[in-house]
């Protein structure tokens, strides 16, 4: 072929989005693609920009560090583009004689796709368009899980099941605020620390899928205390209340928001704070007559892009690209790629998981939820949950207490 390739990563950087963005130059190579392969600085805007950098021969050593480090090695953007922008996209990519087009990111980065590829083709422009998965929140439709997932998800488990021999060498109430505006995935993983530790931890798990309430929170963490005589929560930055209301927007009212109109609750601790501040006031007085030791940390940033990747994450991750890669090789000329799991968890076969193309429509702009049958109660997580993430995150360590 000699038209050329450009790659670009978009949204918030995880420990295997590099994977992905190597895939896709190694599945280019090996399908004997002849043309120049870009990789965008930043995103969009480095291609409307012309800030480039030629990917076509770098050596597989080195793109294999660059594929095991964490963050977006060509830089990431959280721009949403517009009509007129995707013009200057388009634009760009002719100046460039571009033909294949692959976009790393989420449902806002499926939608960009959607939107170029949608404009080419009115235009009787021939540019193939292909979004390739990456999500800590694990949101995107038509995926049994993203890219990213697996990797927050270790180490939301290794870090509450480390906290959770803290809470227990000095007990009181200790919240963990963990990622996820909408989807529940990441907090829910927090239940895996169960199983690696004895300290039991954490006892109370809050979804953005179920309502808030704080009065029932506060007796929530009452009764953990009077059993267990300690309480960990795991909560998500998306809680929301009845009326489906974000507690941490409302909570941020000052807070930055991003092109996307997004409160950005993860770097901000307000949300863990203002629980700490309802448990000290709301809560009675320990056995001794003193107040309940309580503190709250945020996970932020950290969970996402912590150097430990899950292997199966990477592995996928990679894989991802490279179909990608094939597809657009192979005469399609849109499409999102999508991770399938090959047997239903739960169903006592060995995991494995297989790829296949979706249409971009079906993924851009929408969200995916909590299935119903992963949640327990109102604060927990189902044994279903467990059969489903348990094979995604790899061997965890074993710890232990006296």
């Amino acid at each position: 072929m000699s038209i050329n390739a450009v790659i670009g990563q978009s949204g918030g950087p995880t420990a295997v989005i590099n994977q992905s963005m190597v895939g896709v130059v190694q599945g280019l190579r090996q399908g004997g693609f002849k043309g120049t392969i870009f990789g965008m600085r930043h995103g969009v805007s480095g291609l409307v920009k012309d800030d480039l950098v030629d990917l076509t021969s770098i050596d597989d050593a080195r793109l294999d560090r660059v594929a095991a480090s964490p963050s977006a090695g060509l830089g990431s953007t959280r721009e949403k583009p517009d009509q007129a922008y995707c013009e200057r996209i388009l634009a760009a990519c002719q100046k460039h004689s571009i033909g294949l087009f692959f976009y790393i990111g989420g449902n806002d980065s499926s939608d960009t796709c959607r939107i170029v590829n949608e404009l080419a083709k009115s235009k009787g422009i021939e540019l193939r368009c292909f979004h390739v998965p990456k999500t800590v929140d694990n949101d995107l439709m038509e995926n049994d899980h993203t890219p990213g997932f697996p990797s927050a998800a270790r180490f939301v488990a290794m870090a509450c099941a480390a906290d959770g021999l803290d809470n227990a060498s000095i007990p009181g109430v200790k919240i963990n605020v963990i990622m996820g505006r909408h989807a529940g995935f990441l907090t829910a993983a927090s239940a895996l620390a169960r199983d690696i530790s004895t300290a039991g931890a954490p006892h109370l798990i809050y979804v953005p899928e179920v309502a808030f309430d704080t009065d029932r929170f506060v007796a929530d963490v009452a009764a953990a205390l009077k059993s267990e005589g300690r309480c960990q929560v795991a909560v998500s930055e998306g809680i929301q209340n009845a009326a489906g209301e974000s507690i941490g927007a409302t909570l941020i009212k000052s807070g930055q928001v991003d092109d996307h109109g997004n409160v950005q609750l993860s770097g901000s601790g307000a949300l863990g704070d203002a629980l700490s501040d309802l448990l000290k006031e709301k809560l009675p007085p320990a056995p001794s007559g003193k107040a309940h030791r309580v503190r709250a940390d945020t996970f932020g940033y950290l969970q996402r892009c912590w150097p430990d990747a899950s292997p199966i994450d990477q592995a996928e991750a990679r894989g991802s690209g490279r179909f990608a890669a094939s597809l657009a090789l192979g005469g399609d000329v849109d499409g999102s790629i999508a991770i399938t799991r090959v047997h239903a968890p739960g169903s006592g076969q060995p995991y494995a998981a297989a790829y296949k193309r979706v249409e971009l429509t079906a993924v851009a702009a929408k969200t995916r939820h909590l299935p119903s049958e992963y949640i327990k109660g109102h604060h927990d997580v189902s044994d279903a949950f467990m059969d489903y993430c348990r094979p995604l995150v790899g061997e965890l360590p074993r710890l232990e207490r006296l």
